[in-house]
């Protein structure tokens, strides 16, 4: 899994932390099994051998954003032990909201430490069947309606262009299956409009699959969630924090204060782990 600028890695951090919750409901040993080892990848023992049992589990996943905030974070949360600090590539200024800046310009300067480590990542792969790239298209809002937040990062859009080229030239027979977050009609970045038209470019032409994600559809869902837990009594209060993984039936944020976009973040996180079952 490819996660891309602010909103893929806040939305694949959720679902790591989805996929280990519901893990440990039906694998109670702690046995690393067959379907565990689709996403993780458990540590060695001392002679090189696989352990059964798990121990030490990376997250099959490659961090990417032009701006280290965001991933600095997911190094602080409480599932920080599941990446792998050799496939994290940061910078420091972002893309500044301009698919260009991220697609050329970010996209040139790491090229060959993406091929690199895309390279490694996909070596620890027994049988590599697809790439699940997470990524926003507008290039710098998240969110939006009542929620009231957006970024003015973009990186997503431009170097998740550049990345499908790569894997389209590199590894032309394995699946490419994007998750892709689509800016809302009220977007106040002006560019996002421009940035989405040249991402959908891309995608068309290298994409085998594209899962097409409406952030203001999301808005409606979680501020009509959010609108009903008010009214509602303490006991569904209490059962509405675990609303955003109900297919799971487990709480999605071990957090006392979730961010306004967490529930968004979740209700994606959810649907793809339905997905991949």
């Amino acid at each position: 899994m490819t996660q891309l600028g602010q909103c893929g890695n806040q939305i694949g951090n959720c679902f790591w932390n989805l996929a280990l919750r519901e893990h440990s409901v039906v694998n109670e040993k702690g046995i690393y099994d067959s379907a565990l080892s689709t996403f993780f990848l458990n540590g060695a023992g001392d002679d090189g051998s696989y352990l059964p049992s798990i121990s030490g589990l990376k997250a099959r996943a490659v961090l990417v954003d032009m701006e280290e905030g965001v991933v600095g974070e997911l190094l602080r949360s409480p599932i920080r032990n599941i990446y792998d600090h050799r496939f994290l590539i940061t910078d420091v200024s972002g893309s500044g909201n301009n698919w260009a800046v991220g697609n050329y310009f970010y996209g040139n300067r790491y090229h060959k430490e993406l091929v690199e480590v895309i390279r490694k990542s996909a070596e620890l792969c027994d049988c590599l069947q697809c790439f699940f790239l997470i990524h926003s298209l507008g290039g710098g809002e998240w969110l939006a309606d009542k929620f009231e937040l957006t970024t003015v990062v973009g990186t997503g859009s431009g170097i998740g262009t550049h990345i499908l080229r790569i894997l389209a030239d590199e590894y032309p027979s394995v699946y490419r299956i994007v998750t892709a977050v689509f800016p809302s009609l009220d977007d106040d970045v002006i560019t996002s409009p421009y940035n989405t038209v040249l991402s959908l470019n891309g995608l068309t032409q290298m994409a085998d699959c594209v899962f097409p994600i409406d952030n203001s559809a999301l808005a409606n869902i979680a501020n009509r969630i959010k609108a009903v837990s008010k009214v509602d009594t303490i006991k569904t209060k209490r059962s509405s924090r675990s609303t955003w993984s109900s297919a799971t039936g487990l709480p999605l944020n071990s957090t006392k204060n979730p961010k306004p976009f967490d529930e968004m973040n979740n209700i994606v996180a959810t649907m793809l782990l339905n997905l991949t079952r």
